[in-house]
């Protein structure tokens, strides 16, 4: 396996594709993608993903995820998957889990790609929204609480535009700036005002000014296009920001301010990057997660990691439980909390709870951090 520096100096005269594609940390379940699947065998520094340079160049961070599965869309629109797979969340119609990408289909119009510990899905060029994997809280919403080992798409319509999943639910903006949730509702976390599951997506209010969403572990945050900031569903942690613990069944406001931009939800934990550059994270830090340098504290309100303005883009699954990744506008990686498995990227399996930057590299496309390991792209 060719070390961060072999590969980069490699890539450099590759005469196809435009990114490299890296992971690291926990690979307990064949999720790093490295063909290799040891227990107890982890990587605490960047591992390439293969030897070519098509992997996606896209800078906008929705086009790799990491759970119990783990996927990627390439340049080319194809769609790969590779991890755990007992619910058939890796889409290639069996349950056998692999340690290697795989191609699901041979379509090249894969646009998006989300998922948590057990389910996928994606959005399509065209708008239309597919579903796959555990469905037995109706979190893929196409009516059912059967699980799919291939995708399916949910209803017809092609006016999907962002989607987000969470432990047990989903949630997704349409291009008409409406908000809409399917699944399991037992904190409140559909935001529909009541704690009733649903298998097919439902509309949160009637609204058509939801900009961006980010859905976590039974709760979602979202930034509307005024730049206020919503949350609702379970709020153990304090994860909705609202000073205390308590749960809300519909969108609650965060603040008053109106300088809120990017949101993103771990397990536990929230935070969003804010038109000014500065980072805002709360909820749970016990394992360092907020950054804010401790690694024993709750935070029921959103505080400020550090006072830098140059914070570009959050790279948090739902599946992310004591860790985070973050990418700045110079284009290097942070990382910060949880270390267990060499999920920082350090060489070591130290924890840390302010970020430190993963290598010195200035080329980072985009990445993803969740079940105890952390993808990336680089520039090529």
């Amino acid at each position: 396996m060719p070390n961060l520096r072999q590969a980069m100096m490699a890539a450099a005269g590759a005469s196809s594709g435009t990114a490299t594609f890296w992971s690291w940390g926990g690979n307990d379940q064949g999720q790093l993608g490295l063909g290799t699947w040891v227990e107890g065998v982890n990587y605490s520094s960047p591992q390439q993903i293969g030897a070519l340079a098509d992997w996606s160049s896209s800078t906008d961070g929705l086009r790799i995820c990491i759970g119990g599965p783990a996927g990627t869309i390439k340049e080319d629109g194809s769609l790969w998957t590779w991890g755990a797979n007992g619910s058939g969340q890796g889409g290639r119609g069996t349950t056998s889990s692999i340690c290697s990408p795989v191609q699901i289909g041979s379509l090249t119009d894969w646009e998006t790609l989300t998922c948590d510990n057990s389910s996928m899905g994606s959005l399509k060029t065209d708008g239309t929204l597919w579903m796959w994997g555990r469905n037995g809280d109706g979190q893929l919403g196409d009516g059912t609480a059967t699980n799919r080992s291939s995708p399916v798409q949910i209803g017809s319509l092609t006016t999907w535009s962002k989607l987000e999943m969470g432990a047990v639910n989903s949630c997704a903006i349409k291009t008409d700036g409406t908000l809409w949730a399917w699944g399991q509702n037992t904190y409140g976390g559909l935001g529909n005002g009541n704690t009733t599951t649903e298998s097919s997506p439902i509309q949160i209010g009637a609204l058509t000014t939801w900009a961006e969403v980010s859905n976590g572990s039974y709760f979602s945050i979202a930034v509307k296009t005024d730049g206020t900031l919503w949350a609702w569903g379970q709020g153990s942690n304090g994860k909705l920001g609202q000073g205390n613990t308590t749960n809300y069944s519909s969108p609650v406001q965060v603040g008053a301010l109106t300088d809120w931009s990017k949101p993103a939800c771990g397990l536990g934990f929230s935070a969003c990057i804010k038109t000014d550059g500065t980072l805002w994270m709360w909820g749970n830090g016990g394992s360092g997660q907020v950054g804010n340098g401790a690694s024993d504290e709750t935070n029921t309100s959103p505080i400020q990691v550090g006072s830098l303005t140059d914070w570009s883009k959050l790279c948090i699954e739902s599946s992310s439980s004591g860790n985070a990744s973050a990418i700045k506008t110079d284009g290097t990686l942070w990382v910060w909390g949880r270390n267990s498995s060499g999920q920082l990227g350090q060489g070591d399996t130290t924890a840390t709870s302010s970020p430190v930057q993963v290598g010195s590299l200035t080329t980072w496309l985009e990445s993803k951090s969740g079940n105890n390991a952390i993808f990336g792209t680089i520039s090529v």
